[in-house]
């Protein structure tokens, strides 16, 4: 029974705090060393890799999303973003072919959605990933992104060298400085 009450307890802290970290073994501390940082939610590890963006065949077709969602548009090779008056392409280049067969291969669960913060029971924001807490924020993964052997098309990481937000179209690095 402790060991039941004992795992519960445990299970209950992880999703009460909603932080999450991908490939490190936890969140950034505050100064003291202890105190996980309260205003991440999702932070990824150092390792050579990048968040991927989720592919459509056409923003236009995509319903419901809210504005902030990022996506990856393989019909014009570009990275978007939702913002209230449409689509805003944020790429800089669209040349090249991208390999699309083993996304056009899945059969996509409409209805799938991992939720970080927030209440995943009454919250409807649509997505595949959604970071619904008020007051924390993603960290990209960090490295830089030449170090990435091979980017797939929507690749997103911060590089720690230039700085900047980098996203691979398929064929090239964009980066973005706020």
């Amino acid at each position: 029974m402790k060991k039941i009450i004992t795992s519960s307890a445990i299970l209950l802290s992880v999703f009460a705090f909603s932080q999450v970290a991908i490939g490190k073994a936890s969140i950034s501390t505050l100064s003291d060393n202890v105190t996980p940082n309260p205003s991440i939610s999702l932070e990824f590890g150092t390792g050579n890799r990048g968040i991927l963006l989720p592919w459509v065949t056409s923003a236009a077709a995509v319903n419901g999303v809210v504005n902030g969602t990022l996506i990856y548009d393989t019909t014009d090779k570009k990275v978007k973003v939702k913002l209230a008056s449409g689509w805003k392409d944020l790429s800089v280049d669209t040349t090249g072919i991208i390999d699309t067969t083993l996304q056009n291969s899945l059969t996509e669960l409409t209805k799938a959605k991992v939720q970080i913060g927030g209440n995943p029971a009454t919250d409807i924001t649509p997505g595949i990933l959604v970071l619904a807490a008020t007051d924390k924020a993603m960290i990209l993964p960090k490295t830089t992104y030449n170090a990435i052997v091979n980017p797939a098309a929507g690749m997103m990481v911060y590089d720690t060298t230039a700085k900047q937000l980098a996203v691979f179209n398929g064929t090239v690095w964009s980066f973005w400085k706020p």
